[in-house]
């Protein structure tokens, strides 16, 4: 099985750039802003987001990470003995404006994971989405706010993402 790049590093790095200036753009500035990351490529993503936001307001962003292992309603079928993360929020998110980050928006369902975590944390004001590569298929009525990138896929195609902090390289590919 062969794989075909989407975008390589540079392309990756503009798009967050992209992604970083509708976030302030729709938000009118980054006051009560903070941003969460879905484990583990997802929190690699909202770090960065997070100190492009920092580098273009001089702000800094409150940042977290959700690992959502124990809230999928699939964990079983994964594994029964399921690696978890820690989760790290280390502010209130009581009427915070919340961008929840991930990779890959695929299904939804770990996206309704991650929601769910973070209500267990408090109430945020509103809570949105954004996403590197959004490749349709949704199980669930769950849609980005923020996409980098929509890619078309079949339900048996997989799109990986590669970032830097875990595989050493920046690149996304469909296998």
């Amino acid at each position: 099985m062969g794989q075909n790049l989407i975008c390589d590093e540079s392309d990756i790095n503009r798009i967050l750039l992209r992604m970083a200036h509708e976030i302030i753009e729709i938000h009118r500035g980054v006051e009560n802003l903070a941003i969460i990351g879905i484990h583990t490529r997802g929190v690699f993503l909202a770090k960065r987001l997070s100190s492009i936001i920092h580098n273009i307001e001089n702000v800094e962003i409150q940042t977290g990470d959700v690992d959502i292992t124990l809230y999928r309603d699939d964990w079983t079928r994964i594994s029964h003995h399921p690696i978890v993360k820690t989760t790290l929020i280390p502010f209130s998110i009581d009427n915070k404006n919340i961008v929840l980050v991930d990779d890959v928006l695929f299904t939804g369902r770990t996206v309704r994971s991650a929601m769910d975590e973070i209500m267990d944390f408090g109430r945020p004001g509103r809570v949105e989405l954004a996403v590197l590569v959004d490749r349709n298929h949704r199980e669930l009525p769950i849609q980005a706010n923020y996409v980098g990138k929509f890619i078309e896929t079949t339900k048996k195609q997989r799109v990986n993402v590669m970032l830097k902090e875990s595989d050493g390289e920046d690149k996304i590919v469909i296998e």
